[in-house]
């Protein structure tokens, strides 16, 4: 019996396009009760004050999807889960600066 690979949903990402929590639940098969606690350690940031009004910008989609697979490969409780995404999110951050400094340096010769 041959085994035949998941095909896995693909959704356009557009930065500017809002999400409900139902939402990011559904495309990143986190709970809501645990996406509320990523709200509450401040890895995400939804718009809106109160919890009924929340929506959230399409790169969250992303750190979502992440934080789903290294909740399910690693069994990261919540707390553990925010740190990685923190840690991940200034990672990403800190090479961005690298890659831009780095093409502030002259070129050399060959």
């Amino acid at each position: 019996m041959r085994n035949e690979p998941e095909q896995a949903d693909a959704v356009w990402l557009d930065a500017h396009q809002a999400f409900s929590i139902a939402e990011l639940e559904q495309c990143s098969g986190l709970s809501q009760a645990e996406l509320r606690e990523l709200v509450d350690y401040g890895v995400l940031t939804p718009t809106g004050p109160r919890e009924a009004e929340w929506s959230f910008d399409g790169e969250v989609v992303v750190t979502v999807q992440t934080a789903a697979r290294l909740r399910d490969d690693l069994e990261l409780d919540p707390q553990a889960l925010a740190l990685a995404l923190t840690l991940i999110g200034r990672i990403r951050e800190l090479e961005g600066q690298l890659r831009s400094l780095r093409a502030q340096l002259p070129r050399r010769a060959p």
